[in-house]
Order: C-alpha cells, then sequence, then structure tokens
C-alpha cells in the first residue's frame, strides 16, 4: 500500500484539518497560521482589488496576515461543512458559508470547497474555491 492511501497518513490528515476548522472558529491568525508549514503552496483565486486578503501566500507569516486581514473585513454568519472527504495527505471540505462584508454591510453567501495536502502534520498546500464573483459584488460601492 502507498504512503498516499496509507490509514495512518489518512488519519493524521483527518485530525490536522480537523484542528485546522476548529481554530478558525476561533479566527485568530496566529493559532491558525501555527498548522501550515514554513513554505506554504496557498492560493485563493479573486480579484485583489476588491478583496486584498485573496491570492497566493507562500510563508506562515504571509497566512497570519491573510487572516488579520479576512478577520477585519469579514464577519462570518454561518458555516456548514457537508463533507469531508480524505485519502492519505490529501483532504477535500465542502460546504456552503454566510458572511457579512464589513465595509458594505452587505451579505456573502458562497458554496466552498478546500483542497488540502497535510505532510509530516503541516498543511504545505492550500486551495480555496468560493464564489470570488459574489465576493467582488459583495465589496462593491
Amino acid at each position: 500500500m502507498s504512503t498516499m492511501g496509507s490509514v495512518d497518513a489518512t488519519e493524521a490528515t483527518r485530525a490536522t484539518v480537523a484542528e485546522f476548522f476548529r481554530r478558525m472558529g476561533a479566527r485568530e491568525p496566529e493559532p491558525i497560521a501555527a498548522l501550515f508549514a514554513d513554505e506554504v503552496d496557498w492560493f485563493i483565486p479573486g480579484n485583489r482589488e476588491a478583496a486584498p486578503w485573496v491570492g497566493r501566500r507562500g510563508t506562515r507569516a504571509e497566512i497570519a496576515e491573510f487572516y488579520r486581514m479576512l478577520f477585519g473585513a469579514v464577519t462570518p454568519l454561518a458555516v456548514e461543512m457537508q463533507h469531508l472527504l480524505v485519502e492519505g495527505e490529501v483532504a477535500i471540505a465542502t460546504g456552503e458559508f454566510s458572511s457579512r462584508m464589513n465595509r458594505t454591510g452587505r451579505v456573502l453567501d458562497s458554496l466552498f470547497s478546500i483542497d488540502f495536502t497535510v505532510r509530516d502534520g503541516w498543511i504545505v498546500r492550500y486551495r480555496l474555491m468560493e464564489d470570488s464573483h459574489a465576493v467582488v459584488v459583495s465589496l462593491a460601492p
């Protein structure tokens, strides 16, 4: 059996991702960023002019900065994780969220999918897919 599909890797990945979501609930940037490797392959597609927190990140410090910006700009209203699929080092979480954009007061409702890769207990790859058009519309003046 390959490491990619091993039970130990799967359980370690599941535990790391579960801890990520637990820490997200507390909305404290540094503890969340502490789950990521020193160097990370991170990408959230989107319009950086409208939402400066989206885009590529490559270090744990940049991820902490991402969460500081996000938590200053967005107030979560509801989150529902519908599925967490884990195989070896890879986890895919899907669900829906609702957030209020602090600058405009508008509510954003979106589906989401997060693609994680966890290696040696560290998140080394992160991809968040959301309705990036709705993000831009919710932030428009």
